[in-house]
């Protein structure tokens, strides 16, 4: 559950929580729908243009034989080339774990008392799995966060999901999904944790108390952990 489970009968979060548990998630409207399913959306329209092209010039056989075309292409390109392999799985994940981060949280219950869930912004893919940048609606902690990672892992079909707050913003917060035991990510240490890797850059251009928000994230976290 949330980080504000009761601890007994006579906590002052008894009724918060209870509210959660019993609060049905709400479904996203459309425009957030929309911006939830913006790839998936953008390559069904990518393929239904070339489409509908070959399918008014050479009838429904031409588009069978185009389309059986490109899949053997695409299948030995993936097949006879490890980095173009190795790109598509890793975008593959990239489009898979979004909803699955959202599926976690519904799990776990973190929303807010209204039933919405936490912003999805976007997701990128790193050495060790992906990174999952998100906007914390208002009611909502990255402590709420912290105390769902374990679910989160699961439901993203994880080895681990870290949480790394916004140095300068308390509403923004990175998910690291950790797929794969990468060597920069294998030992909490700080030679560990390069900047490059462990540093949450929410683009509005604020430097930590160390000179930089780089350096900052990577030491409190290092702190956090020891």
């Amino acid at each position: 559950m949330a980080a504000g489970r009761p601890h007994g009968p006579n906590d002052p979060s008894l009724m918060s929580s209870l509210e959660t548990a019993v609060t049905v998630v709400r479904r996203p409207g459309p425009a957030e729908l929309t911006w939830n399913w913006r790839w998936e959306l953008g390559i069904l329209a990518l393929l239904a243009v070339p489409s509908g092209l070959i399918a008014a010039e050479f009838g429904l056989l031409g588009l069978a034989f185009a389309a059986g075309a490109g899949l053997a292409a695409g299948a030995a390109a993936l097949l006879c080339w490890p980095p173009a392999r190795q790109w598509c799985i890793a975008r593959a994940w990239c489009l898979i774990t979004p909803h699955r981060v959202r599926a976690g949280w519904a799990s776990a219950w973190v929303q807010t008392r209204g039933g919405k869930l936490p912003f999805i912004l976007a997701t990128t893919p790193t050495a060790y799995g992906e990174q999952v940048r998100v906007w914390l609606r208002a009611g909502l902690t990255c402590a709420d966060l912290q105390a769902a990672k374990d679910v989160l892992a699961v439901a993203c079909w994880a080895t681990e999901v870290r949480v790394i707050p916004s140095p300068s913003r308390a509403q923004l917060v990175t998910l690291e999904i950790v797929r794969t035991n990468h060597p920069e990510r294998g030992r909490l240490t700080p030679e560990a944790w390069p900047p490059s890797r462990g540093a949450v850059d929410d683009g509005l251009g604020d430097a930590g108390p160390e000179g930089g928000s780089h350096a900052y994230v990577r030491d409190d976290l290092f702190e956090r952990l020891s």
